[in-house]
């Protein structure tokens, strides 16, 4: 017996004695746009779009954002986890969010050490924490953040024959496409200033007239123009009839993943199926390029017409979780009372009498403040 106590004393004493010399990986905050450790990290495993260089540079470039990453690295050594957020600190409450106006941002970290790590002093204050995650569950499992709703996620296996694919689609999305072909609608692929300008109208007349909303800035989609179709890393594809314009699709492409990012179409037009006969459009250049998967994104569950779409060409289905962390007395009055007004604002400023153009600049000062 005395022999088992000294084992267990002496592995107790060595135990202490590694932890005082190892003490453990240091936090270290860049900027996710421009550091090259931060692109080290995401370009080095399986990561969304939504934590890439690029599209930190899109948010920043766009909406002025203080975009922050917290990097855990032990001395000398490459960053093994990370998390990407933006400090928006205005009339609302300050809060963190992980990342504004993208669609899922899980943080990079294998296990509950790492998670800790990252969040450290983030957790300790008075600031609102938000997070969106599909993959990575530890955050959930974290009695800190508490979830505040789910998503549903869609994605469409790229590695199969394209025969296959054809035929893993449900029967009436393969009515949709021969319909959209019989009654002459071509696809292209955009190459111009005027083709991003048409998709923004369709994008700004859809966000007022259907869902009563706000349109991101023009400039958003300008800096995804800049940030990922000039480089070749995304593509938008616009859907013509009669000549005119009548949908289009913003692709997004991420290590071997293509992203599904934004859809508009003519609400009087979508009898000519524009949206399948794109997407089918998609999935063949995603193939052509060798991706893997098609990412579908983020489908509030509030939209069933949305998500059957989706359904139709899925081959799997999962749930984006969104996580809060609300310290004492958030939101406080102010906040509710500023978040009431921003409603108030959005359902005067997409009202049918109010002429596009005014909706549009109304989106280019408000809609920051969704983030």
């Amino acid at each position: 017996m005395h022999e088992h106590h000294e084992r267990r004393s002496e592995a107790s004493t060595e135990k202490a004695n590694t932890a005082a010399q190892d003490p453990g990986p240091a936090v270290i905050v860049v900027d996710p746009a421009t550091d090259p450790r931060w692109e080290a990290l995401v370009s080095g495993r399986a990561t969304s779009v939504f934590n890439s260089p690029a599209w930190a540079r899109v948010l920043a470039a766009t909406y002025d954002f203080q975009l922050r990453a917290r990097l855990a690295a032990r001395d000398g050594e490459a960053a093994h986890g990370g998390i990407a957020y933006a400090e928006l600190d205005d009339f609302l409450d300050p809060r963190l969010s992980s990342l504004p106006f993208s669609d899922y941002s899980d943080p990079i970290a294998d296990d509950e050490d790492t998670w800790d790590t990252l969040m450290g002093d983030l957790v300790t204050g008075r600031t609102r924490i938000d997070l969106r995650c599909l993959d990575n569950g530890i955050p959930a499992r974290d009695e800190r953040f508490a979830a505040v709703g789910t998503a549903a996620w869609h994605g469409v296996d790229l590695e199969r024959d394209r025969n296959d694919i054809w035929m893993g689609l449900h029967a009436s999305a393969r009515r949709a496409i021969r319909k959209a072909d019989g009654a002459g609608v071509i696809v292209k692929v955009a190459s111009d200033e005027d083709d991003l300008r048409a998709f923004y109208d369709l994008h700004l007349r859809v966000r007022k007239y259907k869902y009563g909303l706000l349109a991101q800035p023009y400039s958003f989609f300008r800096n995804i123009w800049t940030e990922f179709v000039e480089p070749g890393n995304g593509f938008l594809l616009l859907a013509h009839h009669d000549g005119a314009a009548i949908g289009g699709i913003f692709f997004l492409v991420w290590q071997d993943v293509l992203y599904y990012k934004f859809n508009a179409s003519e609400i009087s037009s979508l009898e000519a199926r524009p949206n399948d006969r794109l997407l089918w459009e998609g999935i063949q250049l995603g193939q052509e390029r060798g991706l893997r998967l098609l990412d579908f994104g983020l489908s509030d569950l509030e939209q069933p017409g949305l998500l059957r779409y989706k359904q139709k060409y899925a081959t799997e289905e999962k749930t984006i979780t969104r996580l809060r962390h609300s310290p004492p007395g958030t939101p406080s009055d102010a906040d509710q009372s500023a978040r009431r007004m921003l409603g108030g604002l959005t359902a005067l400023l997409v009202g049918e009498d109010v002429p596009d153009d005014l909706t549009a600049r109304a989106g280019d000062l408000l809609y920051r403040y969704f983030g």
